[in-house]
């Protein structure tokens, strides 16, 4: 975990997503796909994990 990236908040291989954003679209019922759509940086296995960690 980077301290000084996203106020120290879990996020996906380094980038400026962080985990709760993912889970905060999937928990309205978006799609994985949806998610990409709207985050077209994010791999699949990216939102996988993300629902791993949650």
């Amino acid at each position: 975990m980077n301290l000084d990236q996203c106020g120290g908040r879990p996020c996906i291989r380094g980038m400026r997503i962080r985990v709760d954003d993912v889970l905060d679209l999937l928990a309205p019922g978006l799609t994985t796909e949806q998610i990409r759509e709207e985050m077209p940086d994010l791999e699949r296995e990216d939102i996988e994990a993300a629902i791993s960690c949650g």
